[in-house]
């Protein structure tokens, strides 16, 4: 089963958009400070803790670094990283092309992720949906920062 195909709804539902609108709302979607993105910078910086952001010499850009303690939080769309819950069901038109993408996309985060670690990076992932319990995600944000590490 592909990641998240388990969602899926049981009636196909056409596209309200043209074409052309769709196009045009798929470019305008953001790959840096999006909404899940700047709560999870928010609440990490409330707590006192400091980071850089998007680091391009990096494997995978992560959103947040933490050069000092070599810590790197990633903020994952659930779309567009295929966590599995229901925002990430596919859509109905294009399956083919979006399955392809979408496994691309689960492939080249593995990559990333091995190749952080093999650098010494301690890495977390946020996925979106996990946004939402504000708590719970600053109580995790706080354990993963603020765990000492071997080595």
């Amino acid at each position: 089963m592909f990641l998240g195909l388990k969602y899926m709804r049981a009636e196909p539902t056409m596209d309200t958009f043209t074409p052309q609108q769709r196009s045009e709302i798929m470019r305008r979607v953001r790959s840096e400070d999006t909404k899940p993105e700047m709560t999870v910078r928010r609440l990490v910086h409330r707590r006192g803790f400091r980071y850089r952001l998007h680091a391009k010499e990096l494997p995978g850009h992560p959103d947040l670094v933490f050069p000092r303690t070599k810590k790197i939080v990633f903020v994952h769309g659930c779309y567009w990283h295929s966590h599995g819950c229901p925002a990430s069901a596919l859509p109905e038109t294009h399956r083919d092309y979006w399955e392809a993408k979408l496994r691309r996309n689960a492939e080249r985060d593995k990559l990333t992720l091995r190749e952080l670690r093999k650098a010494g990076w301690h890495v977390l992932t946020i996925w979106e949906c996990q946004t939402r319990d504000r708590d719970r995600l600053a109580s995790r944000l706080v354990r993963f920062l603020a765990e000492k590490r071997d080595g």
